[in-house]
């Protein structure tokens, strides 16, 4: 642990030493959308169908028909039942409509919310224009590209019309030319529609402000998680508080702008921190501190890629290979992971056995009364023994770590050896070569000739090497054979639990359709503003 004069995160470290950290947290995939599904169902997300197969990592658009399927059970669901009033505040980003603009069929109401506040999409850097482009860039490039074949076409259609080089009717060259101009406006309009289609926020299932004015978003956001609070401090409650913070374009308010010694990305990591403390202090206020439990973590590892001009933007991820977007790396995968309740668990313990966001689904099942479905496969253990201390070891031996649907590596915690394995069969081929990352663009591939095939895996001993710098070969590792078979036959066995499903972040469910648009206008015209000002 590095001691520093001045914590530039007070509230999450007070946080770790109230409560338990987990130094082997690990996501159940390395972008927002699959392992958040695996998050709330206790399930890797191959089995949910929530992942692709061509390179759509996430979901694209909110116009989108792909989504959190309807016959997954989430813990919030489960709660619900038990009688627990459930929230959702923030990011979602797990679908919105099957078949029409408000039908609503993945919203998280129909999840097991019985509340929800927040962007049912994603931050982007789109949202404010931003250098850093997830898709309006590329949109727009493809588009200049069509707009000057199409001028190109109906110049050269008018040119030979006129010198009577061409025969025939004039409506090729006005049909061409009425092409060229709609993506001339449409390059140049795209960046605003994209804006309006994606970046906006809702209350249950209303659209309260398209876009978003994002000044005032984080208050918005804390007024919510303090109202939620208060409604319901006299029955159980589950909420959900899913921050937009440290994600691109680290949009940060004034007051916490230029205050860090670590850029935008700092000043961004400060003012979720304090946003934490504030809704600790709403417990203190309530009088609920003692009776809550309090769960802190990340979704997947730091984005090495978003840099821009040398300045990072994307956060990093300290001694761990790799990072956002990269299936098996550590960087990818290990994120924090702090459990708080006072008087319950014993403040300041370390857990250094492997756990997994999978597990917080069976947990919070059974401490809130509820049963773990039967009729599926749940890959998360409860948590509750190794938090309490009644348990020293994980009760994952393996776990499998999933590119799309492309198993990257996997690790075996081998208990009567007190070893801690990780076969790599796949990785993210580095640029430029010898890079930590694939620079240059947004994710490093799963599939493809810019992924490596390793034959045999690549075996590394992670208690010994962390960072994943020395891969162990026969010569140097007297075991090497009997890892690569049992984690094989691990594997397998794995492989025989899967069912096929549609994918639904394919192309089918992931391209977008305006008639899935959400729209608090007349589409196209999608603006409202129903929160004014919350100061």
């Amino acid at each position: 642990m590095l001691h520093l004069e001045h914590s530039w995160t007070p509230n999450i470290d007070r946080l770790a030493e109230d409560g338990v950290m987990l130094t082997q947290h690990i996501a159940a995939a390395s972008v927002c959308t699959p392992s958040r599904a695996a998050f709330l169902t206790g399930r890797y997300p191959l089995r949910s169908g929530m992942v692709s197969s061509n390179g759509y990592r996430v979901l694209q658009w909110t116009g989108v028909s792909g989504g959190l399927p309807t016959n997954e059970t989430t813990f919030a669901k489960i709660l619900k039942d038990r009688g627990y009033a459930t929230g959702l505040i923030g990011k979602w980003h797990l679908g919105l409509n099957c078949e029409s603009s408000n039908d609503h069929c993945h919203h998280p109401l129909n999840h097991g919310f019985d509340h929800f506040y927040g962007m049912p999409f994603s931050m982007m850097g789109d949202c404010i224009h931003w250098e850093l482009s997830e898709k309006r860039a590329g949109m727009e490039h493809k588009l200049n590209v069509c707009f000057q074949i199409m001028a190109f076409a109906a110049l050269t259609l008018t040119a030979g019309k006129l010198t009577h080089l061409t025969s025939g009717s004039w409506t090729p060259v006005v049909w061409s030319t009425i092409a060229a101009t709609l993506l001339f406006v449409t390059s140049y309009s795209i960046g605003v529609l994209i804006v309006h289609a994606d970046c906006f926020l809702m209350r249950n299932h209303t659209i309260t402000e398209q876009p978003m004015h994002f000044q005032r978003t984080t208050s918005l956001i804390l007024k919510e998680v303090s109202s939620f609070v208060q409604r319901n401090k006299h029955r159980p409650f589950l909420l959900f508080v899913s921050f937009l913070h440290v994600h691109t374009p680290l949009i940060t308010t004034e007051k916490f702008r230029g205050k860090s010694a670590h850029g935008l990305y700092g000043d961004n990591t400060e003012e979720m921190d304090w946003m934490v403390g504030q809704i600790l202090d709403t417990l203190d206020m309530e009088g609920l501190t003692n009776s809550t439990l309090v769960y802190f973590t990340s979704d997947h590892g730091g984005s090495l890629e978003a840099q821009l001009r040398k300045e990072q933007y994307g956060g990093w991820n300290g001694i761990y290979k790799g990072g956002k977007g990269m299936g098996g790396w550590e960087g990818g995968i290990r994120v924090p992971g702090i459990f708080r309740w006072p008087g319950v668990l014993q403040a300041g313990r370390v857990i250094h056995e492997p756990t997994s966001l999978m597990d917080v689904f069976p947990t919070v099942v059974q401490l809130g009364g509820g049963e773990v479905p039967q009729d599926r496969v749940t890959d998360g253990r409860d948590l509750l023994p190794l938090l309490l201390g009644t348990a020293q070891h994980s009760d994952h031996e393996f776990l499998l770590h999933y590119c799309e649907n492309f198993l990257h590596a996997a690790r075996w915690r081998q208990r009567d050896g007190g070893r801690l394995w990780k076969v790599h069969y796949m990785t993210p081929l580095f640029h430029p070569e010898g890079a930590g990352a694939c620079y240059g663009r947004g994710v490093c591939p799963c599939s493809g000739d810019q992924v490596a095939h390793h034959d045999p895996p690549l075996l590394f001993d992670l208690c010994r090497d962390p960072s994943e710098a020395h891969a162990l070969t026969p010569d140097t590792e007297p075991s090497f054979y009997h890892v690569m078979d049992t984690v094989a036959r691990a594997v397998e066995e794995h492989r025989r639990t899967l069912i096929p499903v549609p994918l639904q972040l394919d192309t089918l469910g992931n391209i977008w359709r305006p008639w899935l648009q959400p729209c608090c206008g007349q589409f196209p015209l999608c603006w409202c503003d129903r929160e004014g000002d919350p100061r």
